[in-house]
């Protein structure tokens, strides 16, 4: 029924008919890729974010999934961790990944931040344990450490990220994208920025967090104030969807794509309201779920060929007919999916 976790989950599930296996968006592109038929996840053999995000998704699934048990998929996966292993690093010697590869396993793209070194240790970690294999999480622990020590102890590293927190800015009230070393707004409209997708991802994220460590508070600041706030000030109301940027005073953003609705912000927001309803049981937030989905699968998947559409215009016609590209991989989708698979069946198993 409407409003109910067992509605939600009927239609969740029958949305992608991919995740059971069969065709449609989603995950069945996944399993036609790696079984050699028509292919439904772009091939990007040349960019990390294309192959550490089809590792971890394949390597997942695999051990998560019962009926992605299959022996194609982990192949598929340890091909790709060989690959990152041999290429991603410009320098074997220092644990620096590339963000973009040529095709012959050559860098072309070095990144000043940690991007590429989490999202490698991320799939590493996840086909060593796929695999049983040591010599994959052992390199996932050399990159995730180095990170780490460059954004914690060098000043002039790659990285340093702030704490998410101190971008909770305005009385708590508004999540900005850009603030000082010192967790202070900054002048003009890049400190008014608002980029509603990074909140929302954020936002699942610390509420995992704190779930699992038992901070109430950390939940609630993270429902609150990470996921509904900028949920309610991305939210097109006109259009519907989720809008790319959003200046905190309501004026234009600086950014080009500004109005655009891009897939991943929606995929986070699927995985972030099931994750808060998951916490509080709260009716008004499995509203809002269906809400999102409702714009989500009605407008991003293509029904003729599968996988999802990436960039929609503000009035959500098809600004671009791409699937893949450098950010679009596969794995903020079949994530998604996974996550929000995984919550349906925490929430319909009761407390």
């Amino acid at each position: 029924m409407p409003g109910s976790p067992e509605g939600a989950g009927a239609r969740m599930l029958g949305f992608p008919p991919g995740m059971g296996g069969g065709a449609g968006v989603g995950t069945a592109g996944l399993l036609r890729t790696v079984s050699g038929r028509r292919v439904l996840c772009v091939r990007l053999p040349g960019f990390p974010p294309g192959t550490w995000g089809k590792v971890w998704v394949y390597a997942r699934l695999y051990r998560s999934v019962p009926r992605f048990r299959r022996p194609e998929l982990l192949e598929a996966a340890r091909a790709g961790g060989e690959f990152l292993l041999r290429c991603a690093r410009p320098d074997p010697r220092v644990p620096k990944a590339a963000f973009a590869l040529l095709r012959d396993g050559r860098a072309a793209k070095v990144q000043r931040s940690v991007f590429s070194e989490c999202f490698c240790a991320l799939a590493l970690d996840e086909l060593g344990r796929a695999t049983g294999n040591a010599c994959y999480e052992a390199a996932a622990r050399e990159g995730l450490e180095a990170a780490e020590r460059w954004a914690r102890e060098e000043p002039n590293g790659p990285g340093r990220p702030p704490l998410l927190r101190l971008h909770l800015q305005r009385g708590r009230t508004a999540v900005l994208e850009h603030v000082s070393q010192d967790g202070l707004e900054l002048p003009g409209s890049l400190g008014r920025l608002q980029n509603p997708g990074h909140a929302i991802e954020a936002g699942w994220m610390l509420l995992l967090h704190a779930r699992a460590r038992g901070d109430m508070a950390a939940a609630d600041e993270a429902i609150d104030g990470f996921m509904l706030g900028p949920l309610d000030a991305g939210w097109d109301s006109p259009h519907g969807g989720l809008l790319a940027f959003h200046d905190a005073d309501g004026l234009c953003p600086t950014q080009l794509e500004w109005a655009m609705k891009l897939w991943w912000p929606h995929a986070e927001a699927l995985v972030a309201l099931l994750a808060a309803f998951a916490h509080r049981r709260d009716p008004a937030l499995l509203r809002r779920f269906e809400q999102v989905a409702e714009f989500t699968f009605q407008r991003f998947p293509d029904p003729e060929h599968g996988e999802w559409f990436g960039y929609l215009n503000r009035d959500s016609s098809l600004a671009l007919s791409i699937k893949g590209g450098p950010f679009k991989g596969c794995f903020h989708v079949p994530r998604a999916l996974y996550m929000c698979e995984e919550l349906l069946n925490e929430i319909l198993a009761g407390p």
